[in-house]
């Protein structure tokens, strides 16, 4: 089929030509086809002038069914016996593998996406690098685990996206500086739905051998299914309704109109969010929001709603996408809190529909914080141990250290949730010198940990990329020069 569209006006007229039959049932097309019946598809004589995108789909509907009735070619060559002869071979496949490279860029820029802003002081520690408590929103954890997901589906062939029928499911093994992820996707089951197919990914993400973040998403495939396949798998995680009561707390959050525009550079390019002419092709009268930039204005409401915005307490997500958003529009969070479960549902505030459903939060209880008259425990520190040894060891070698550092480092140390010790390693002035106490100078980096996650992180038991995004290690200054303080770490401090 020719679509034809053009004038010298603003005004557009959209042609169809009647088209022509290139092929016969279950034969391939070929191009002498194409060449013998490119006068009759080029003819705009007796041509039709569909009005809307859904006038288009229905005279194509009747032309493929007639065709279908008179057994010339068959109506889709992606038939519901190719997925059921091909389904139990296709489960426990894996699609891709997609590293994603990052620094502490992509998840300030993730957190601008999804409407974190400096007006509010609660936001800054997601959006400056240079806060004492830096760290990136637990939902990052879908941007390198989508790529590696949408990597892999046109692997397999045939199947049509129907996103709006999405769900999700994030299970933050941690949260997550510079350095690298790879994340592997792999088929975790296939639902047969009647009018298509539900197709069940699950994602892992990785820094190095450490799993920092799991993914579930459910995929609808329109026109696969009836293939006499599974409706239910006990592998899906499943969405649950909130309780019928009033919501516990009820947060509003105003898009913008560039929302859309802001959220894809995280990485969805598809042009349906910020392209009209795709968007009107997609039925849609204008861009839409992506869903997971809904997603995570609701996820970090109820971080910090419920949370306090401690991503230590953010253990699982889950979410089913029902409705589409237009930037501009106001998402308004209602949410139920059940114990250690929060109940979640997105509503657009103008017309009220639901566009998110049956979502829910885990969370991890609060610690008790020590009582303000318990004394500091300053004696058998593990930890002062390791800087003694980096003070000989930077006495032998503080010149060349000196000059391939320059830089100071302080270290907080706690003990029980408060400060115990300080020391600071400075590899900017004369030959170097590491003390007790803080920075004499100005320390270009400060780092904040517990004694315990100091000592896994210097016996490489803890990856410090996976520690900083947990939030068991915090740091202060020039996050960039942490790289050179790691390689002194592993060389200097084995003791």
């Amino acid at each position: 089929l020719l679509e034809l569209s053009g004038s010298c006006f603003p005004l557009v007229r959209w042609e169809r030509s009647l088209g022509a039959i290139v092929r016969g049932k279950n034969q391939p097309m070929t191009p002498e086809a194409v060449r013998d019946k490119w006068e009759k598809v080029c003819d705009f004589d007796n041509a039709s002038k569909p009005r809307s995108i859904q006038e288009s789909i229905s005279v194509l509907n009747d032309a493929l069914s007639q065709i279908e009735s008179q057994g010339n070619v068959s109506m889709n060559s992606t038939s519901s016996e190719s997925v059921v002869s091909s389904s139990a071979s296709i489960v426990g496949r894996e699609l891709a593998t997609n590293v994603y490279k990052y620094t502490h860029l992509e998840p300030i820029l993730y957190a601008l996406g999804v409407g974190m802003s400096t007006k509010d002081p609660d936001h800054l520690k997601f959006l400056f690098e240079g806060s004492e408590d830096f760290c990136c929103l637990p939902s990052f954890g879908v941007i390198p685990a989508q790529t590696s997901m949408f990597d892999g589906i046109p692997a397999l062939p045939g199947l049509n996206i129907d996103l709006a029928k999405q769900n999700l499911t994030i299970c933050m093994c941690s949260s997550f500086l510079t350095g690298q992820l790879t994340s592997v996707s792999t088929i975790a089951d296939i639902l047969d739905k009647g009018s298509g197919a539900v197709l069940l990914i699950d994602v892992n993400t990785y820094c190095g051998k450490d799993l920092v973040c799991y993914n579930q998403f459910s995929l609808f495939f329109v026109g696969a299914g009836g293939f006499g396949g599974k409706r239910t798998s006990e592998k899906a995680k499943v969405t649950v309704n909130p309780p019928k009561r009033p919501p516990d707390a009820v947060i509003s959050d105003v898009t913008t109109a560039d929302q859309a525009a802001l959220y894809r550079l995280s990485g969805d390019w598809n042009p349906l969010h910020v392209d009209p002419t795709f968007a009107a092709l997609g039925g849609f009268k204008k861009p839409i929001l992506h869903g997971l930039c809904s997603f995570g204005f609701a996820a970090r409401n109820v971080l910090k709603q419920f949370a306090n915005n401690d991503v230590n307490r953010f253990k699982a997500i889950k979410v089913r996408f029902v409705k589409p958003v237009f930037p501009g529009q106001t998402l308004q969070t209602e949410m139920w809190k059940e114990e250690n479960r929060i109940h979640f549902q997105t509503k657009v505030k103008e017309t009220g529909e639901v566009a998110i459903a049956g979502g829910y939060v885990d969370v991890v209880p609060a610690l008790d914080k020590p009582s303000a008259q318990e004394a500091m425990k300053t004696a058998g520190l593990q930890s002062d141990l390791v800087f003694e040894e980096i003070g000989r060891r930077v006495k032998e070698i503080g010149n060349k250290l000196v000059k391939e550092v320059n830089a100071v480092f302080q270290w907080d140390i706690t003990k029980d949730g408060k400060t115990a010790m300080q020391w600071t390693i400075d590899l900017k002035n004369g030959s170097g010198a590491v003390y007790q106490g803080p920075a004499r100078s100005s320390a270009d980096t400060t780092f904040t940990l517990s004694d315990e996650d100091f000592m896994d992180v210097v016996q490489q038991k803890t990856n410090p990329q996976k520690a900083f995004f947990s939030g068991k290690l915090k740091v202060k200054g020039n996050i960039m020069l942490s790289q050179k303080l790691e390689t002194i770490l592993k060389d200097y401090a084995k003791l």
